[in-house]
């Protein structure tokens, strides 16, 4: 058990990275948090969460969502956990905080955590470790560092999802968005690097060896516990954000289902109903008033999300002093009632058996790594040679100015150059990455 202690005081830093410390102007009516929000709102990264894959790629259903509409519902879940727990904190915020600010970090943080998602989501990441891995590609790994490799070989949306914070968008490599301290805090749900992957200590990681410089700035400022080399507790917000992701997988994964016709609503609503038994009688008379599934399952999903908010925030309070030492096992969700547990464990299980094995939706994510493949093979080529030869054959010229501000120059090292590659092409949508490779493939006009 760690005997020191982190504080809300460090915690909740308002300072900006990227700008002068003493730079805590404020503005009438936003806080540097709810700027946070702003920020993110209006990043490009963000405005391109909507053409990429949150389950179900390329869908022509309107209702299904996408990573942007997923990222809002998780932010709206964020801020009312954010709020209901800095109302029961009281006095132990620090002066400068009140419980919106509480709500705001935590609601920007939930914008951001899937912005480093690659085309096609999690099947994209794969698809590039893939990439990397396979032995007729190993020539692009020579001269790298085994660290330099292994953060290729295990790319992480995650940690990608640090460095667009941090460098790549607005401030472009003079501090990225500048979010406060606070809330890139809330936003690392990884605090350590690729190695504690590779050795089987960790399933993700979230910062590269490229913004590591950053991950021990932010660490220090607001007082992170190290847990060894290169790695750090959790913030306790991290927590919220962890939750409010969950709470949303849970319900709109299987309301996506519904809408696709891979489950039907009476599947869900026995999933909901334990949760609910208390006011169970209730909400039947409004579910029989409603006159569609859709409708029935909109009472029931906000009635559902309602009494989770409570219980994780009650459960956050409880833990607070192993959060605050760093030493709380598990997610949030798992100190929560059985009810809640169940209901989360019930519906991931769900989903991964009827709707996550789709044949539509496995046919386009095996179509996705031949498509990153020509993508990565094309961009990679052109860095290496650029950077290897000090020049670019014509061709690989092309490429490279398809790469607007993310080419590379040729005294950066290979992996620098590399890592640039990777911003651009994790940055695509799903739709843009798919008619660049058709295109790079032999372009067939319609």
């Amino acid at each position: 058990m760690m005997s020191q202690r982190m504080q809300w005081e460090r915690l909740f830093s308002p300072v900006r990275f990227g700008e002068l410390q003493g730079n805590l102007a404020l503005e009438s009516g936003r806080t540097p948090f709810h700027k946070d929000y702003d920020r993110i709102i209006f990043s490009s990264a963000f405005r391109r969460l909507d053409r990429k894959t949150q389950v179900h790629p390329l869908s022509e259903n309107d209702h299904v969502h996408t990573r942007l509409t997923h990222s809002l519902e998780v932010g709206c879940v964020g801020r009312s956990l954010g709020i209901r727990v800095g109302e029961m904190l009281g006095r132990s915020l620090p002066a400068h905080v009140d419980p919106s600010d509480i709500g705001a970090m935590v609601q920007a943080a939930c914008l951001a955590h899937d912005i480093g998602n690659p085309p096609y989501g999690h099947t994209g990441e794969d698809a590039i470790r893939h990439f990397f891995v396979s032995a007729e590609n190993a020539h692009f790994l020579e001269g790298l560092t085994a660290a330099e490799r292994q953060d290729l070989q295990t790319f992480e949306g995650n940690a990608q999802g640090f460095r667009i914070v941090t460098q790549v968008e607005y401030h472009r490599f003079e501090g990225g968005m500048r979010l406060t301290y606070g809330t890139l805090g809330a936003f690392l749900k990884y605090p350590w690097t690729v190695d504690y992957v590779t050795r089987g200590e960790q399933k993700k990681f979230g910062c590269f060896a490229t913004e590591l410089p950053i991950l021990e700035e932010v660490a220090e400022t607001l007082g992170l516990l190290r847990t060894g080399p290169n790695s750090w507790c959790r913030h306790p917000l991290v927590y919220l954000l962890e939750a409010a992701d969950d709470i949303c997988y849970g319900l709109i994964d299987l309301e996506d289902g519904i809408e696709l016709g891979l489950l039907r609503y009476t599947e869900v609503e026995d999933l909901l109903e334990p949760l609910l038994e208390e006011r169970w009688e209730q909400i039947s008379e409004d579910l029989d008033k409603a006159d569609n599934d859709r409708r029935r399952l909109q009472i029931l999903r906000g009635q559902a999300m309602e009494a989770m908010v409570s219980a994780v925030a009650k459960a956050f309070i409880r833990e607070q002093d192993a959060l605050l030492e760093g030493r709380l096992q598990g997610s949030i969700i798992d100190h929560c009632p059985a009810t809640v547990r169940e209901l989360v464990a019930g519906a991931k299980r769900m989903a991964r058996e009827r709707i996550f094995n789709d044949s539509r939706k496995l046919a386009i994510e095996v179509g996705s790594y031949g498509t990153l493949s020509v993508l990565l093979d094309n961009f990679l080529s052109a860095v290496h040679e650029c950077v290897t030869d000090g020049q670019a054959t014509f061709r690989n010229r092309r490429i490279l100015d398809l790469m607007g501000r993310s080419a590379p120059q040729p005294h950066w090292s290979l992996y620098e150059a590399y890592m640039r590659a990777l911003d651009f092409i994790s940055g695509m949508t799903d739709n843009f990455a798919a008619d660049m490779a058709r295109q790079f493939s032999g372009y067939q006009p319609d």
